[in-house]
């Protein structure tokens, strides 16, 4: 495990128990039995850190999500995969999420706010592609309605993995959601929440980089990677992005071979959007 890793590993545990202001550097070094030298060498600052941890767990959830809506053939299956997914995560990521759910409610760093709302967008960005590929024109005036409904059910349930200690059957709430979704979208008749009101609070989405940003991404993502199926299908990927040659299926299954690795799933959401696919 390189240093880096470790160090985002071992904080978590940390951060899970004190939450991130009352955790120092040099607890997470004595934790990680390591000097603040080395710290340092990894991470700028705890900020930083940070920063890693939540752009770690929420590139993975969005990369999730986003798969899923774009990869789901069969359109009843869709709303119940895009649930499953939810809280497969949130159970799968319990520690941070909870973490995470804590520091946006106490949270004064504007930093820390901007990065929660712009992933927060990017969340509403792809319920929305999911919505209009369900229902069309059916939900022309509802569907930003829906969106904040859908966000509404994902907080509220998600809660029920990471602060009540009781057994939760994803299957069957995921089918309970599919049911309750559907019968929002089709009998809502007063919507609340319109484009215009959208486009009045919402906050610009950062997902917008450039071919040069994603090659910079790559070439990180191969420092940390080892000998690997990933790694091989990464280089193939940045040439792809210098020089395009590969057919789209080849490009295609490059990008799946790349998508379930843990430090992975960002640069594979990113180039996914930059392919198309």
């Amino acid at each position: 495990m390189i240093k880096k890793q470790l160090i985002m590993e071992k904080s978590l545990e940390l951060f899970a128990k004190q939450g991130f202001e009352a955790t120092s550097v040099q607890q997470i070094t004595e934790h990680c039995g390591i000097s603040k030298g080395a710290f340092y060498l990894s991470f700028k600052s705890k900020d930083e850190l940070i920063t890693a941890l939540i752009d770690h767990f929420m590139s993975q959830f969005i990369s999730n999500i986003d798969y899923v809506v774009k990869n789901t053939i069969n359109d009843d299956q869709l709303l119940f995969e895009f649930y499953y997914a939810t809280f497969d995560s949130f159970q799968k990521q319990s520690d941070f999420a909870r973490i995470l759910v804590k520091e946006q409610m106490q949270s004064f760093n504007e930093d820390l706010i901007l990065k929660f709302h712009s992933y927060d967008r990017l969340i509403e960005k792809i319920i929305l592609e999911m919505i209009e590929n369900l229902y069309g024109e059916d939900v022309k005036h509802t569907k930003y309605d829906l969106i904040y409904c859908i966000k509404g059910f994902m907080s509220m349930y998600s809660q029920l993995f990471l602060f009540y200690n009781v057994p939760i059957d994803s299957n069957l709430l995921s089918q309970s959601l599919v049911e309750k979704t559907n019968l929002l979208a089709k009998h809502t008749t007063i919507p609340f929440i319109s484009e215009d009101l959208i486009d009045m609070i919402k906050q610009p989405i950062k997902d917008d980089v450039t071919k040069e940003q994603v090659l910079e991404l790559i070439e990180q993502k191969l420092i940390e990677l080892g000998d690997s199926i990933e790694k091989q299908s990464l280089i193939l990927l940045k040439q792809q992005l210098l020089e395009p040659t590969l057919s789209p299926v080849l490009v295609k299954g490059l990008l799946e071979n790349i998508r379930n690795h843990p430090h992975c799933k960002w640069i594979g959401f990113l180039l996914r959007r930059y392919f198309g696919f």
